[in-house]
Formats: C-alpha cells, structure tokens, sequence
C-alpha cells in the first residue's frame, strides 16, 4: 500500500490560503469501491482510506512514512500566481477587451 504527500490546494469558496500551509499523508486505494446491489450505496473494505494525516512539515511527513515502513510518494504545490491589478483598470481607455455592464 502506498501513500501519497501533498500540500493541498485551496478550494475554489476560499479567497485565502487557510488550511493549505500543513501537508497531508493520504493512503492510496488498495481495491476498488463496489456497489451495495440492495440500496446503491459504495463500500469498501478498505478502512486506510478513511484516515489522513497533517504535518507542518514535508520532512516529518516523509521520516513517519521511512518509520512506518510505508511506501510513499511526494506531489510538490505548484507555483501560484498572483496578478496585481488595480480595480481602476477596469475602466481604462487601452483596455484590450470590452467591459460593459
């Protein structure tokens, strides 16, 4: 069974950078999800995928994994991208594309 760390991204109702500073040790799927044939319900008999861990760093992340003997693999974040624009530069007169009401 392997695992996988990563820093998760903000979810697209956040503006801020709330609960994306921590990583996360997330255990892989061991087998497929099956259907309840009774109610439609999905199940599985793997109870890992439950469980996720947080830790400050990547470092402690990956010295639990090597301690636990668990296979691992680490997802570095992307680089985000702030463009700093001014609410004014709506309204300029070299606006490339139209802006109306």
């Amino acid at each position: 069974m392997t695992a996988r760390i990563f820093r998760p991204a903000r979810t697209a109702m956040q503006s801020g950078t709330a609960k994306t500073k921590r990583w996360t040790l997330d255990f892989d799927p061991s087998a497929p999800r099956r259907v309840e044939p009774l109610m439609g319900w999905t199940s599985s008999a793997d109870t890992r995928q439950q469980l996720r861990l947080s830790f400050e760093t990547k470092e402690e992340a990956i010295a639990y994994a090597e301690r636990n003997g668990i296979a691992y693999r680490v997802e570095e974040p992307k680089e985000v991208h702030h463009r700093q624009m001014a609410y004014s530069d709506n309204f300029k007169f070299n606006r490339i594309g139209q802006w109306t009401h």
